[in-house]
């Protein structure tokens, strides 16, 4: 059984005759009458009683054509729903995603469901290799990724890019100047932990230094450089820590002054302002939900490096869910007041381990 021959089948039906359903179907008489006799002999029963005068359905056509109208319809879904795969409004995305989401992650999703609202998103997290390894394997078909330059057997485009933030003691000379002491909001900050654990909460007491931090004059690693570096070990996230390492010795052309390793960014804030005096040091992270607040520490925002946020995807041309995603990227790629002003909340995982 073919589907033209139940295509011809209901033609002569709704059409009532040979000629108009031949008419109607763009094709000679002839054929429709063959295709329609070889459907009756594979069923084994008549579908019309003819006649010199008239053609009409039989019982057994009555009772058949709306199989074939549920047949026929169904075959038409099964085309536009291969269509819209094709074309990627349809479907499931597997997307690997940073801490969040925040306003970023946000806009994308948005203006996915606006460009194609039958594509479904499923988002995973995961820790950083084994994000990248999901989109080796084809286990996810992109990731989001932040402070990667290169990974092995992926290609990454960069999407965005956040400032990074240094907490340094508020006596120190670099702080001095609009260090947002002068600030007079005590709004709860949530901070997020700077070696990807759980996010902690209520650390902030007293002024909340993000709009000081984001309009004070942003300092420069070298002014930063004499200090120890409160950095998390290398293999707790190699994207980042080299990051950070590497624009240091490119600042100071020197290996950086390591202090006490990163834990959580918590109890890093709390070190730096207990030992603010007698043993200062400093360290650096990117904004996920407020920057946090501490008793006698400064944020401030850093002039360079910037944190950049790439798409990692399969090598090769990019398959239609993909396609979706990339378009959605490139209608969010305009930044925000809220984004352009630097108050815009870092979107994704939480910050790598300095």
């Amino acid at each position: 059984m073919e589907l033209r021959q139940l295509q011809y089948f209901a033609a002569v039906a709704e059409e009532g005759g040979f000629s108009r359903a031949a008419e109607r179907l763009g094709i000679v008489q002839s054929a429709v009458s063959q295709q329609v006799r070889r459907l009756e002999r594979e069923l084994g029963v008549s579908l019309f009683d003819r006649s010199t005068r008239h053609v009409r359905l039989s019982g057994a056509g009555e009772r058949l054509l709306p199989e074939a109208h549920a047949v026929l319809a169904a075959a038409r879904r099964t085309r536009d729903v291969a269509a819209a795969l094709a074309s990627g409004t349809e479907g499931l995305l597997r997307l690997g995603t940073v801490q969040g989401p925040g306003d970023r992650t946000y806009r994308l999703l948005d203006a996915l469901r606006r460009t194609a609202p039958q594509l479904r998103v499923r988002l995973r997290r995961l820790p950083l290799t084994e994000r990248l390894a999901a989109v080796r394997s084809g286990e996810l078909d992109a990731a989001l990724v932040r402070a990667a330059r290169k990974a092995r057997g992926v290609e990454l485009l960069p999407v965005w890019s956040d400032p990074l933030y240094v907490a340094l003691p508020a006596e120190h000379a670099a702080a001095a100047a609009g260090d947002g002491r002068e600030a007079a909001s005590g709004e709860r900050r949530e901070a997020v932990s700077g070696d990807g654990r759980e996010a902690t909460s209520g650390l902030a007491v007293g002024p909340t230094p993000g709009a000081a931090a984001a309009s004070a004059p942003p300092l420069r690693l070298e002014q930063l450089a004499h200090l120890p570096l409160r950095l998390a070990p290398r293999e707790h996230n190699p994207p980042f820590h080299d990051l950070v390492s590497g624009a240091l010795r490119a600042a100071t052309g020197a290996e950086p002054l390591l202090g006490p390793p990163f834990t959580t960014l918590q109890e890093t804030l709390t070190g730096i302002a207990e030992q603010s005096v007698d043993s200062p040091s400093w360290t650096v992270f990117y904004e996920v939900t407020g920057l946090p607040t501490v008793p006698h520490v400064t944020v401030r925002r850093l002039a360079a490096p910037a944190l950049t946020t790439s798409l990692a995807t399969p090598p090769g041309p990019p398959g239609p869910p993909l396609r979706q995603l990339l378009q959605a990227l490139r209608e969010t790629a305009t930044p925000t007041p809220r984004d352009a002003a630097g108050s815009d909340r870092a979107n994704g995982e939480s910050p790598p381990p300095p």
